[in-house]
């Protein structure tokens, strides 16, 4: 009886330590692929002795003025051009730990089956950042509907459209936010994690795609400068690149559908 009595006191005090000695980390992310695959983390970090503690975010603006403040460790939700503008244009100290989901982009319409039926006078929504709205104008060039000025890339805006036979006209929407405007519109720029977020139509369903080949577009562990050599946070990029769980939350996310995303740290 006092053997045992014993090995309970033992176990308590295991327990005790372990907990003492969890640290929690605090993760910035938005809804969809990216917060899912974060929360399928949680049970294996905790093993780990990491306590994550998801911060959800509606927004591309808050995450990084939430990083730059120290009110969370670290945000998973942006590709490197859009951190480099973020830098550039509110003088962050912001860097990243590790790269995550490579996700596709696309061009969706919930009234038309085909590019081709767009019609002229045709409404197009696009994301009202700089370097998403550039990236979504490359892909409606891609399609055939506009021409932009020359060397632009996807740092174009609306005002280096120089083509626009068909006098397409674009509102400016919150990047999270295209998905539930489709419907209104006769084109929308479209994120997979966030259509299938909102159950609103098919991920798959995109008229044109932009690839998935680019590795700069990869979303990014994003820290601050002064905690881009911290073990914690290398420890949970590693636990994420190496966990099933993770895997198989962001292939559920993605509807199994690999066209639609990529795990950039294996490819």
């Amino acid at each position: 009886m006092k053997l045992a009595a014993l090995s309970v006191v033992a176990a308590l005090a295991l327990s005790f330590t372990n907990a003492v000695h969890a640290e929690t980390v605090k993760v910035g992310v938005v809804p969809g692929a990216y917060a899912e695959t974060i929360e399928a983390l949680i049970p294996e970090a905790k093993a780990a002795g990491i306590d994550i503690e998801p911060v959800e975010f509606t927004d591309w603006t808050t995450p990084n003025v939430a990083l730059d403040a120290g009110d969370i460790d670290v945000n998973y939700f942006q590709h490197r051009p859009f951190l480099d503008n973020a830098i550039k244009d509110r003088g962050y100290k912001l860097g990243d730990v590790g790269t995550g989901i490579l996700a596709n982009i696309g061009l969706y319409s919930l009234k038309h089956k085909s590019v081709d039926e767009i019609p002229e006078n045709g409404t197009v929504a696009i994301a009202n950042d700089p370097v998403n709205q550039g990236r979504g104008l490359l892909l409606i060039e891609k399609a055939g509907l506009i021409k932009l000025r020359e060397g632009v890339g996807f740092q174009g805006t609306l005002d280096d459209i120089v083509e626009n036979p068909r006098n397409l006209s674009f509102t400016e929407v919150e990047g999270p936010q295209l998905a539930r405007v489709t419907g209104d519109v006769d084109l929308a720029l479209g994120y997979p994690h966030f259509i299938a977020a909102s159950g609103l139509f098919d991920p798959a369903s995109g008229l044109i795609y932009s690839g998935i080949d680019d590795r700069r577009f990869a979303i990014l562990f994003a820290v601050r400068e002064d905690r881009k050599n911290d073990p914690l946070l290398k420890k949970l990029v590693d636990l994420y690149q190496n966990s099933d769980a993770v895997r198989q939350a962001a292939d559920k996310a993605y509807h199994s559908n690999d066209k639609l995303y990529t795990l950039s740290w294996l490819h």
